[in-house]
């Protein structure tokens, strides 16, 4: 695919219909290094996949609102920037989550019901393949292999993996991460309590 071609595809929107925007440009000054960015570049040929790959390392992700800046700047359409984005897979369209899940889905895995823990996941988070609840506490990531092919199947949430397990230890294990996150955040003040009771559930964890 040539840098620029067109899908025709629209712009792609969160869970529950909201676009994913990043913060006040007038607060945030990511915005003022975007600016110095596209000054000077943004209409050079060849600079969309490198402006794109500094937009992503500024944002963590690739925001609407700075592609309709590149837009502006390039004088190329939205559609045909978004075509790109969405072409390779280095670019995100989503922030990720505060936990990224990693499901492996190789062969390996595959054998031993790595679909049903794939099933179970989506379930439990409302959420498919490469997206990211509507909470931002989870991001889902299917992979082909995780290193861990004799503990299979096994399921990694940040750094952490979790092997042999079964869809029911896979929601316990999630199920953790959710309410320590939402006690964090002052969501659920009994969370911080339960959760190490909740941990012990989780017998499939095994150390790093």
């Amino acid at each position: 695919m040539a840098e620029g071609e067109a899908t025709g595809a629209a712009f792609p929107v969160r869970r529950g219909g909201q676009p994913q925007e990043a913060a006040d440009p007038a607060s945030d000054a990511r915005w003022q290094r975007l600016e110095e960015l596209l000054a000077g570049r943004a209409r050079q040929p060849g600079q969309l996949i490198p402006l794109l790959q500094e937009i992503q390392g500024l944002f963590g992700y690739l925001p609407r609102p700075a592609l309709e800046r590149l837009a502006d700047e390039s004088r190329l359409s939205l559609n045909r920037i978004y075509g790109v984005a969405t072409f390779y897979a280095q670019f995100r369209l989503q922030p990720r989550g505060l936990h990224v899940v990693r499901v492996c889905v190789g062969t390996a895995c595959h054998v031993r019901g790595s679909a049903r823990i794939m099933q179970r996941v989506q379930e439990e988070l409302g959420v498919g393949a490469g997206e990211t609840t509507a909470d931002g506490i989870f991001s889902l990531e299917p992979v082909a292999c995780l290193g861990c092919c004799g503990l299979a199947p096994v399921m990694m949430v940040d750094e952490t993996p979790y092997g042999k397990l079964t869809p029911e230890r896979a929601q316990q294990v999630l199920r953790r991460y959710r309410r320590e996150a939402m006690a964090r955040q002052g969501r659920d003040p009994v969370a911080g309590a339960q959760a190490a009771d909740a941990g012990a559930a989780c017998d499939a964890h095994f150390p790093a």
